[in-house]
């Protein structure tokens, strides 16, 4: 019941939206039902505190031969603290809208809210089966959008590449699923046999995305700071909610995937650091947090991946949807540095309590430029103002960005079993002494200038060459598929049917002799 009054009120908000855009599209008092709706489905989810964990199971579908196991959803602590972080970006996104050109764009409120339910459905998902079916609405909102945002047929071509590489990691998810199945498992995640890990963390993998690296929207549209920072973190932390459930004990593929997942985050943390702005490094931010969030389930530490999860939405949110800026402003950002650092009682304390081995000289660098990164950012000069705007827009705006902040510090001392925890600080100290100096040096040497992104400029990254190799392949054996299917029709494959049948004659005869 708890659970369902949180997405009831998310849809209802979502839908009312929807009905005043058609019905009265000049309501004036259209901003404060949405954010009325987003805070409380924030204040409903902080009340689960008290009473996590519970469960909550829909009717099983009929035939029970086809679907022998219901959707159903287990709140415990992790999934407590990913359902806050995402209503509290939900309703940080409406409250900061209000500095934007967009103001009236109830359409994109609604979707900011149809995203934000299906976000916590997917943080509480208990059985890979309710997973796949949320990560499928949040792969269809996405696709939909970016196609709807871009022009060009390059740009159409790198959505639905997308789309195609989040649809093959949910089909590793219900490879884990059937493999459970087989197993005679009862379908929770935590009844998964041990051998289903590796599916989990290559369905986690290939949902976070490596390619293409960046779908770009339109600089003017409200889904680039708004909805589009929405559908970007809370699509990653619902991907990540798979490592929260269930831990990574994939035996012999162990190693192997650390050393991915420890390159993975150091080549997003060293781009993400010499990003030219926030925006045009969010792909990296993605990647970085996440590969550290993948580490610390391997290392078999489900918490910290959670505590990596909630970092990835609550200090990102804040520092993406910071559009207007000044010198308070800037200060409070820093506030998200605390939850990157994994010092004692922070949110990501428990980052390294697991046994990451020889993984963690990566692991510290890329968190070290994470945070490096995130510091150089948060201190840049916004590209909007607030001088101009009204008293109520002046206190409402930094009550968002202060909103998903307030939440960061509170997850690390309230409410969980990542909290008041003292964590690793041995590795945690170094880490933070070489973001003070990664930051140093940013401002002295050329090597951390930002560079310019490879979707910007002609000449590419590594991974985005790399990408554009095996797309030019595929483009080459389209235009031949499209040369033999031309040369098949008409008179001319009438006649190469008669040289086939020939041949094939000559064939059967000369193996008759």
């Amino acid at each position: 019941m708890f659970l369902l009054l949180v997405c009831l009120l998310l849809s209802i908000t979502s839908i009312t939206l929807v009905l005043l855009r058609f019905f009265q599209p000049e309501a004036r008092y259209a901003w404060l039902v949405a954010a009325g709706g987003a805070a409380a489905a924030f204040i409903s989810v902080v009340f689960w505190a008290g009473i996590i964990p519970f469960e909550a199971t829909l009717p099983a579908w009929q035939p029970q031969t086809l679907f022998p196991t219901a959707v159903t959803f287990r709140v415990d602590g992790a999934a407590w603290a990913l359902s806050a972080s995402i209503t509290a970006l939900t309703a940080a996104i409406l409250l900061t809208a209000v500095t934007r050109p967009v103001f009236g764009n109830t359409l994109s409120w609604a979707g900011t809210l149809m995203l934000g339910g299906v976000g916590v459905l997917s943080a509480v998902s208990n059985n890979p089966l309710t997973l796949l079916l949320t990560w499928a609405l949040l792969d269809l909102a996405e696709f939909f959008a970016q196609v709807s945002s871009v022009d060009g047929a390059r740009n159409n071509e790198q959505a639905v590449i997308s789309f195609a590489t989040r649809v093959a990691g949910s089909s590793f998810l219900l490879w884990s699923y059937i493999e459970g199945f087989s197993s005679a498992s009862t379908g929770t995640f935590q009844s998964l046999p041990s051998n289903t890990s590796l599916y989990l963390g290559i369905a986690a993998g290939l949902r976070l995305g490596v390619l293409p690296l960046h779908l770009p929207y339109d600089p003017k549209s409200s889904l680039r700071r708004g909805f589009g920072t929405g559908l970007r973190l809370i699509g990653a932390a619902s991907t990540l909610s798979v490592l929260t459930h269930h831990p990574l004990t994939a035996a012999g593929w162990t190693p192997l995937l650390m050393l991915l997942a420890g390159i993975a985050a150091v080549y997003g943390g060293w781009m993400w650091l010499r990003a030219p702005d926030e925006l045009n490094g969010r792909p990296y931010w993605m990647i970085g947090i996440a590969s550290l969030a993948v580490l610390s389930a391997l290392g078999g530490n489900p918490t910290g991946a959670a505590a990596w999860a909630c970092i990835l939405v609550l200090a990102g949110g804040a520092l993406f949807l910071s559009a207007a800026r000044g010198v308070h402003i800037n200060r409070l950002l820093l506030v998200g540095v605390w939850g990157l650092s994994s010092l004692p009682l922070s949110l990501t304390a428990t980052a390294w309590n697991g046994n990451t081995g020889f993984a963690i000289p990566f692991a510290l660098a890329a968190q070290a430029a994470m945070a490096a990164g995130y510091i150089r950012f948060a201190l840049r000069p916004g590209t909007e103002s607030l001088d101009e705007s009204p008293a109520w827009v002046k206190a409402v705006y930094p009550a968002g960005l202060a909103a998903l902040l307030i939440v960061q510090v509170l997850l690390g001392l309230f409410g969980w079993e990542g909290a008041l925890q003292t964590g690793n600080w041995i590795l945690a100290l170094p880490a933070s002494l070489l973001t003070l100096g990664l930051f140093w040096s940013t401002r002295r040497f050329r090597i951390f200038s930002p560079a310019r992104v490879h979707w910007v400029g002609s000449t590419g990254s590594g991974v985005n060459g790399i990408y554009q190799s095996l797309w030019a392949v595929y483009r080459g054996l389209a235009r031949l598929s499209q040369t033999i299917n031309k040369s098949l029709e008409g008179e001319g494959g009438i006649m190469w049917t008669l040289l086939f049948l020939i041949f094939f004659i000559l064939i059967i005869t000369g193996g008759t002799r």
